[in-house]
């Protein structure tokens, strides 16, 4: 019976997100397996493109219509990239974003690299033949290894030819394949070097099983529901460890992967940024069995990241610990998926879809079983409405743990208006003669904001009206947008031609301190002077939120400044974004150091203050859930022309007609700008706001429930469809590039602000 091949083309265009019938020639049905990439035909546009063959099946006629099935073109590689789970994943959640499965793709599968790809396969042939001749010598039975499924046997063979090519220079290009051919070269050697092997390794591997469980006795409810595999919402203690240059936060998510690890299972560990993971990488190191960790980021050469990901589809268990595309990794048999920090926004894919991290791993997690812990110093509103839905499962320490905060504006005789007040100042001075002092502020540089110094309204570029600032003391202003340098500046207002610092950068209150502490060393960590780690001499160190470096032995004394400033942003969530800025500099404080947050009353600074995040998280969720904002209900947000927006909410009221009258809002129209930094479903591989069709348009949101997510999510994906084809054919008759996206519906879903 002829075979036919189901393929995922690789395509931004939405209209090509389903599978499509292939033929499969004679020559190529060796190869042809799930999982590998392919490059087919494409009728309409007359070219060959690449996909992924999803599934191969049998049928009788292998025809459309009458007309015979094209046959596949090529198969690029004999690995199958693309495992089962992969797919299923990538399309679930594309599915409730309504997006792209080959965009998620996009973001985890690595570009195939030829020399990582040959010093791998080659390294699984020599661990094939190995398992072979020991099964020959020993008279038993062999089984196949998780590799060997993802190597067709035609693959192999052509492995088997290549190997002489893939010599040490393709294995130093491979990074950490070389740790899987060593692997290989001790499997074929003999039984008397493996147990000499397995008698070293089984004794650090003892230890940090042992060291884990002592760091997870803080939590008794913990190492149980992890092995129920649970939905676990946890809350880390707030302090740096005492073993080294990095968080008891580090420590815990390790303890939880080494644990999962000694269960067999592997663990998916995801952090925001890269600070954060080369904490955890510090834990692993010192605790972690030489050659299971592995590290999945962006910083890694192309080759590199191939060969990590090539060493996942070996079967064999792993921590992997990476950015937010490691939610999808294709590790072996994952028991446990950590979130740390979910309430960061490097969490959330600016790409198309826009999937959060914390979103891909409930899915992943309900498709899986795994377990799933939501780790953090604050909770967010989001894993509230999970923990009060009993969704997922609330988990405590044994004791509870919080820092020394200290409200200086409800302190008596605290003048308001003062920047450092006397009892942060007489702190700090206190401090100093103890180690290091960190001192938070809300902006980088000198003075972010100018203002006239005659009637205080905002300086504004000339040419393009945007925000004046200054570099350093005695510079000319230059613009915030554009770049440009104004040498001769006049107010709109009076005239006047003087200017007035409104506000205090890093660089200035750095300025600022040297002069009153002097002898002191100052040390500035922002975007512009990157700083990771500082030592415990004596040092004022003043980093904008998110920057602060680590501290060996923690601060002595923190001081958090700019804090009313940072509320009157005008965010929906920017009291949750204040609470986990501040809640994480004040873990980087030593056991009993003062916290002193200058300038803020209300309910944010008593939950920093008493150290209760999930009260005030609660206390959100009661106050958004009457006024419909999210996370009590989910939004979309809807962007694209007049006509286009117009015809895709007609499609969704008449697709959905249980949707509330005032679901709606808008549409409204939107300047040039785009879409203020989210991901679309359309732009599919580029950040909203570039491409086709954002410059004069409209943007919707559309309010809804939960459950109601399902029929939402097809009706604006369709939309999302009709649209482009319906672009593409009016750019055929007009002359168009018939090649060029002409998507103008731009579609995400679960976006976090009400911007309209």
């Amino acid at each position: 019976m002829p075979l036919v091949a189901r393929v995922l083309i690789d395509s931004p265009l939405p209209q090509l997100d389903r599978l499509f019938d292939y033929a499969i020639p004679p020559a190529l049905r060796a190869d042809a397996v799930p999982g590998v990439r392919v490059k087919v035909p494409l009728r309409t546009a007359g070219r060959v493109v690449e996909g992924y063959l999803v599934e191969v099946v049998e049928r009788p006629e292998p025809s459309v219509a009458g007309k015979p099935l094209s046959e596949l073109d090529a198969v690029v590689s004999p690995v199958a990239v693309l495992t089962p789970e992969l797919y299923a994943l990538a399309r679930r959640v594309a599915d409730r974003a309504a997006g792209s499965a080959s965009d998620i793709l996009r973001l985890v599968i690595p570009k195939r690299m030829v020399r990582a790809e040959k010093a791998w396969l080659a390294a699984r042939v020599a661990a094939v033949a190995g398992a072979s001749d020991a099964v020959v010598s020993g008279g038993g039975d062999s089984g196949a290894t998780g590799a060997d499924a993802a190597v067709s046997d035609a693959g192999a063979a052509k492995a088997a030819d290549a190997a002489p090519d893939a010599d040490a220079d393709a294995a130093a290009d491979a990074g950490v394949v070389d740790a899987g051919a060593s692997d290989a070269e001790a499997s074929a050697a003999g039984t008397s070097d493996t147990a000499a092997s397995d008698v070293e390794s089984t004794e650090p591997a003892a230890a940090g099983v042992a060291w884990a469980r002592g760091i997870l006795s803080d939590f008794p409810d913990l190492p149980a529901a992890l092995a129920d595999h649970a939905r676990i919402a946890l809350d880390a203690p707030p302090r740096p460890a005492a073993a080294g240059p990095y968080g008891a936060w580090a420590e815990l998510v390790s303890a939880i992967a080494l644990d999962t690890l000694a269960r067999g299972q592997s663990t998916l560990i995801v952090v925001p940024d890269q600070r954060d993971e080369d904490q955890v990488l510090a834990v692993l190191a010192a605790h972690a069995p030489e050659g299971v960790v592995v590290q999945g980021d962006a910083r890694r050469s192309g080759p590199e990241r191939y060969a990590s990901y090539l060493r996942l589809l070996g079967g064999e268990t792993a921590i992997v610990v990476g950015n937010r595309s490691t939610v999808y990794a294709p590790a072996a048999d994952v028991g446990t998926v950590i979130i740390w920090d979910d309430g960061d926004a490097l969490l959330s894919e600016q790409l198309s879809p826009g999937v959060h991290a914390r979103d891909a791993a409930l899915v992943r997690q309900e498709l899986e079983g795994s377990a799933l812990v939501l780790a953090g110093h604050t909770r967010t509103t989001d894993v509230e409405r999970l923990v009060q839905l009993g969704w997922v499962r609330e988990v405590t320490a044994r004791r509870r743990e919080s820092p020394t905060v200290v409200l200086s504006a409800t302190r008596d005789g605290e003048a308001r208006g003062q920047r450092v007040p006397s009892a942060a100042f007489a702190a700090a001075r206190e401090a100093l003669t103890h180690g290091p002092v960190l001192v938070q502020v809300a902006r980088p540089g000198y003075a972010p904001v100018l203002v006239c110094a005659d009637c205080r309204t905002p300086a504004r570029c000339p040419h393009c009206t945007g925000p004046l600032r200054s570099r350093r003391p005695g510079a000319a202003p230059e613009c915030t947008w554009c770049g440009l340098t104004i040498g001769s500046w006049a107010c709109g207002n009076c005239q006047s031609t003087r200017l007035r610092m409104a506000s205090s950068g890093s660089e200035r209150t750095a300025d600022e301190l040297g002069r009153a502490f002097p002898n002191t060393r100052v040390i500035v960590a922002d975007g512009d002077h990157p700083v990771t780690r500082v030592d415990a001499r004596p040092a004022l160190v003043v980093a904008t939120r998110g920057a602060e470096p680590h501290a060996d032995g923690g601060y002595r004394a923190v001081i958090l400044l700019d804090g009313d400033r940072m509320l009157l942003a005008e965010q929906l969530r920017i009291g949750e974004s204040c609470l986990r800025w501040w809640s994480n500099a004040a873990a980087l404080a030593a056991p009993g150091a003062p916290v002193h947050l200058v300038g803020v009353t209300g309910p944010v600074a008593r939950a920093l203050a008493t150290w209760t995040q999930p009260a005030y998280a609660r206390a959100e969720l009661a106050d958004r859930a009457p006024l419909h904002m999210p996370p009590t209900v989910r939004v979309a947000a809807v962007e694209g022309t007049a006509t286009s927006v117009e015809t895709a909410l007609g499609a969704l009221r008449e697709a959905v007609p249980t949707l509330d009258a005032g679901a709606v809002l808008g549409p409204v129209p939107r300047d040039g700008s785009g879409a203020g930094g989210t991901a679309t479903s359309g732009s599919s591989g580029r950040p909203a706001g570039t491409g086709a069709g954002t410059g004069a348009g409209v943007r919707a949101l559309v309010r809804f429930d939960y459950a109601l997510g399902r029929p939402v999510a097809e009706a604006l994906r369709a939309a999302v469809v009709a649209d482009a084809l319906h672009g593409r054919s009016r750019d055929r008759r007009a002359g168009a590039d018939r090649f060029a996206p002409r998507t103008t519906l731009k579609v995400r879903l679960d976006v976090p602000e009400l911007d309209l």
